[in-house]
């Protein structure tokens, strides 16, 4: 019997000493899974954040050719994971974008026990330009004839080849609106003649020539070469009508929003819509004196989009209609859920300066929505600035 007792004893601590290993071995494994975890979400921020941070560059880099993106991509993903690298870097074959996928290996405390070796893992995340409403919003006065206008026109031809990428199905919609002291609509619009329209909207029927000198009003399109052509329409040239900025911050409005005169807008709750404002002046209707005053009536100013409407009281003095009209469609725009970036382009006093910096969608206690261009030079590299951040945002 005293025999037959140490054998059961010995098999009872046999089983006992497998069953601990088992359980230890099980513990080890669960613990080793919450290491993977935690690493796989770790990896997934580092490379969602390096996404983001090669899509910034691809304004300067659309094609990868100067290895922006991927430095950018590297640099922010080691910073971000230190053990992770990129293990492959493409650009998106829907819309323009950059792929990034990233690997790290995650070393295993317990599973390397039973036979189990470190365990690779990878995670891949795309930023770049999708689902957006672009309005060009450019100011078609005389002072930007030559060299401005055809400066604009190149940044704004590279931003759409920028957004709307020769391949796959575009998801970004762009239109225009050039403006004077008023802007010009197409027929089957708004129900009226095709012309320029007062700030009413009522047909401008004060003189044919400085309404023809601008060209059309050009309606959301996913259309490369449309948008393209009517860009390309621009050339600040012919009659004047002095320059009335709410008018095009209106039609930009209109242009964005899927109400009628335009219904081409999506859902906001889709699309980013935003609206880039250009001009190189401030409101100009003769009466606030300055480079382009004119005393004398009438003049080429009672052209506008108000002396249209036979309304003479309504001027470009410091705080007067003009400018708060400025301000009053901007605050429509930005309550329609537009976001709206405003490049100054030239010189200009502080009063006008604030406008702009007022009209843009900075976030509180910056001016990150307003550009300043000294000059014609410096047009493209405003647009590029606004296309990183038209790019940072992850699109799966």
């Amino acid at each position: 019997m005293s025999c037959l007792c140490s054998e059961e004893r010995g098999s009872t601590a046999t089983l006992v000493a497998v069953g601990a290993l088992a359980l230890a071995g099980a513990a080890g494994l669960v613990v080793d899974e919450g290491l993977l975890y935690k690493a796989n979400n770790q990896l997934q921020a580092a490379v969602d954040a390096a996404a983001l941070a090669g899509s910034l560059e691809l304004p300067y880099d659309p094609d990868l050719s100067q290895n922006r993106v991927r430095q950018a991509a590297e640099k922010s993903l080691v910073q971000n994971y230190g053990e992770a690298s990129i293990k492959s870097l493409t650009l998106g074959t829907e819309v323009r974008s950059v792929c990034v996928e990233g690997k790290a290996t995650v070393k295993l405390t317990f599973a390397t026990v039973l036979g189990v070796g470190d365990k690779e893992i990878d995670c891949t995340a795309c930023a770049g330009y999708n689902n957006l409403e672009i309005v060009f919003v450019i100011d078609n006065t005389g002072s930007m004839s030559g060299t401005p206008i055809t400066k604009v026109r190149q940044a704004a031809t590279n931003m759409v080849n920028l957004v709307m990428p020769n391949t796959g199905a575009p998801s970004t919609k762009i239109g225009l609106v050039p403006f004077r002291g008023k802007v010009r609509v197409p027929a089957n619009v708004d129900g009226k003649a095709a012309g320029c329209r007062n700030a009413d909207g009522t047909v401008n029927t004060t003189n044919s020539s400085s309404c023809t000198s601008i060209p059309y009003i050009k309606a959301l399109t996913t259309d490369k070469a449309a948008i393209t052509t009517a860009i390309n329409s621009m050339t600040a040239t012919g009659t004047a009508s002095g320059t009335v900025i709410s008018e095009g911050i209106k039609w930009g409005r209109h242009v964005l929003t899927p109400e009628a005169p335009y219904t081409e807008g999506g859902d906001a709750k889709k699309y980013r819509k935003v609206m880039i404002l250009l001009t190189d002046g401030d409101n100009e209707d003769g009466k606030c004196g300055g480079q382009y005053g004119d005393t004398s009536d009438p003049n080429n100013y009672w052209y506008n989009a108000y002396y249209g409407m036979n309304v003479k009281t309504c001027h470009c003095e410091d705080g007067g209609c003009l400018n708060t009209a400025m301000l009053s469609e901007a605050q429509l725009a930005k309550d329609a859920g537009i976001e709206i970036f405003t490049i100054r382009f030239g010189t200009s006093d502080s009063t006008d300066v604030n406008l702009m910096k007022t009209v843009a969608s900075s976030k509180p206690g910056t001016n990150d929505h307003y550009y300043d261009a000294p000059s014609s030079s410096d047009i493209d590299d405003m647009f590029k600035k606004i296309g990183r951040q038209l790019g940072l945002r992850l699109i799966k």
